[in-house]
Parts: structure tokens; C-alpha cells; sequence
């Protein structure tokens, strides 16, 4: 019989975190500053030297930026907060009990809240003795996945009382997930009022460094567009969004291609985003508006941009399978 002055303990149970980058808690230059100096202080972002690069983040980068990704982030606002919060939220609130009463699926950032502190912390303490952290990337990038397991990782080696943990793996060409992209693409071309002669996949960019480095990102981009392509049978070309500073990035650049398709003779193009669990910035802003424009500006004449898997019913069935295969083990098969 447990003591009377005993702690409480709660019935174990099992979580599952599903991670993604981050948002600044409003569009407002103040709100981006914050976001930016956490978010471009991580070392797994700018590998540059601290000392090298602080004085120039401190100094330049959050004295200009801010402002303008502010402005660009009020284009994509909703009455929910940012697109990226919004759709991360609903997927973990879809995911309540799909698999079973003992297993709570909760949401963090990486970045901004709801941090991944805060709800580790409190998986933990609603008795969550085994926790599966899912990174909500498809291809595995030491900037994204790996950064968002390190700061969980960085948390458990403060805990006395450690919960079992396990990681979602990339799944860039895992068959659920080339399904779920092909059903979501082919649904929204039907409904377009053109044929598009092309596809663009546009992944976000990294620094040509990381591959050299040994990164994988590429190659996982490479696969997913090649798997992509075959899944629909149609003309599909990749390219990489989101160039930061003077370094040479991955190639080509999506708004370079984009504004030398109408010079190729493509002038019907539709945009996809496939390595974005969820639309955020980088898709409502850069491609969807500011793409829309350099497309239609060089000469194009149709133009779509294909939302994210988000909170669909593709995206959430591809969601629950890969994390039914992760709990293998700590969940009785449904």
C-alpha cells in the first residue's frame, strides 16, 4: 500500500510530439527579432563561428530583417495565427486518440511557442514514461531534423527520471508519403482552370556546404521529386527556395527558374511544395505570392500553387500510418 505522503505518480502513458521549425508569435517586427535571434543563433542553422557571425546577427541581421519578414508574414496571417502553428495544432488535435486512450499527441517548435521544453515538460508529467518526438520533415536535414531531436535530447540530460525515447526517421520516399502527395496534387490539378505543362517541386534551400559536408538533404529532395514524378507521369523539375546571405546554395534557385520558364516556352506552371509537412511562409509568401509574380512578370500566363498535405485527409492518413509503424512495440496494433 503506497504511503500517504507518497508522491503522486500518474498511470503511465505514452506521447508522441509532433515538431516542426517555428513562427514568431505575431507580425510585428518585434515579435520576428525575437524569433530570428533564437532561430539564427542555432549552430545547427549558421554554422558559422559565434564569433564571427553574432556581431554581424545582432549587429545588421536583426536591425533589417525583421521589418520586411514581418510585412511578408502579415500577408499569410490568419485569424488563427501563423498558417504554420495553425496546421501543426490541428494535426496533433485530429491525432487524439487514433491511437488509443494512453497515448497523448501534443505540438512544439523548435523555435518560439509552444517550445519543445514546455511540452516535454508536461508529457512528463502527465506520466508519458515512453515519448516518440516526430520531426515534421520528410527529408532529413541536420538543420531541421536534427536540431529539433537536439534540443529534446538537450532537455532529457537535465531530467533524473528519463522517459524511453524514439524518433520519427525521414520518410522522403516512404510509399505512403509519395501517395498521399500524388492523391493531394492530382486532386487540386482537376480543380485548376488550365492544364499545367509543368510541375515544379520547390524545396526549401540549404548552403551547398551541407552537402558537401555529407548532408543528406539532397539527395532526399532528389528522390522525392524522381518518385514524384514517375507516382504522376507528368513533366516535374526541382528546384530550391529561400536563399540566406552570400554563400553558394543548392541549385537551381525556384525564382530563378520560374522567371526562365516563359522563356522556354512554358507558360502554364503549377508549384508544389513537398518537402513542407504544413504551408507556412516559405509557400503562402515566397511561392504562392511573391512566385505568382516573378512567373507572371517574366511572361508566364497561368500560374497555381498546390497547398501543402496540412490537416488534409491525405495528409492525415500518410501521418497516422508513419507514426502507427514508429509506436510498433509500445501500442497493441489497432
Amino acid at each position: 500500500m503506497r504511503p500517504a505522503d507518497h508522491p503522486h505518480i500518474p498511470m503511465p502513458k505514452i506521447g508522441v510530439l509532433l515538431i516542426n521549425l517555428g513562427t514568431p508569435d505575431a507580425p510585428t517586427a518585434p515579435a520576428v527579432r525575437r524569433y530570428l535571434a533564437e532561430f539564427l543563433s542555432d549552430r545547427r542553422v549558421v554554422e558559422i563561428p559565434p564569433i564571427a557571425w553574432q556581431p554581424i546577427l545582432r549587429g545588421i541581421v536583426l536591425n533589417t530583417r525583421p521589418k520586411k519578414s514581418a510585412h511578408a508574414y502579415g500577408l499569410v496571417w490568419t485569424e488563427h495565427g501563423s498558417p504554420l502553428a495553425r496546421y501543426t495544432k490541428a494535426k496533433a488535435e485530429k491525432l487524439a486518440g487514433a491511437f488509443g486512450r494512453d497515448v497523448v499527441v501534443d505540438w512544439a517548435m523548435r523555435y518560439g511557442s509552444p517550445s519543445i521544453a514546455d511540452r516535454l515538460g508536461a508529457m512528463k508529467a502527465a506520466g508519458c514514461e515512453r515519448i516518440l518526438l516526430a520531426p515534421m520533415y520528410p527529408q532529413y536535414c541536420a538543420a531541421t531534423t536534427a536540431t529539433a531531436n537536439d534540443k529534446a535530447f538537450e532537455l532529457l540530460s537535465r531530467m533524473r527520471w528519463q522517459p524511453a525515447i524514439r524518433t520519427l526517421p525521414p520518410y522522403h520516399d516512404d510509399p505512403a508519403y509519395i501517395d498521399a502527395l500524388k492523391a493531394s496534387i492530382e486532386q487540386q490539378l482537376a480543380a485548376l482552370p488550365f492544364e499545367p505543362q509543368l510541375i515544379l517541386a520547390s524545396f526549401h534551400g540549404m548552403p551547398q556546404r551541407t552537402l558537401e559536408l555529407g548532408d543528406p538533404y539532397h539527395c532526399h529532395c532528389q528522390k522525392t521529386a524522381r518518385l514524384l514524378q514517375e507516382a504522376l507521369d507528368r513533366p516535374l523539375e526541382i528546384s530550391f527556395q529561400s536563399r540566406f546571405g552570400r554563400a553558394k546554395w543548392l541549385e537551381p534557385a525556384t525564382d530563378k527558374v520560374l522567371e526562365a520558364l516563359p522563356g522556354r516556352g512554358v507558360e502554364r506552371v503549377a508549384v508544389v511544395a513537398p518537402g513542407f509537412s504544413v504551408d507556412c511562409l516559405e509557400t503562402l509568401e515566397e511561392l504562392a505570392i511573391r512566385g505568382r509574380e516573378s512567373f507572371l512578370g517574366a511572361g508566364g500566363k497561368d500560374f497555381a500553387y498546390l497547398e501543402c498535405l496540412n490537416d488534409s485527409d491525405e495528409g492525415m492518413t500518410l501521418l497516422r500510418t508513419l507514426l502507427a509503424r514508429e509506436l510498433a512495440g509500445w501500442v497493441p496494433p489497432s
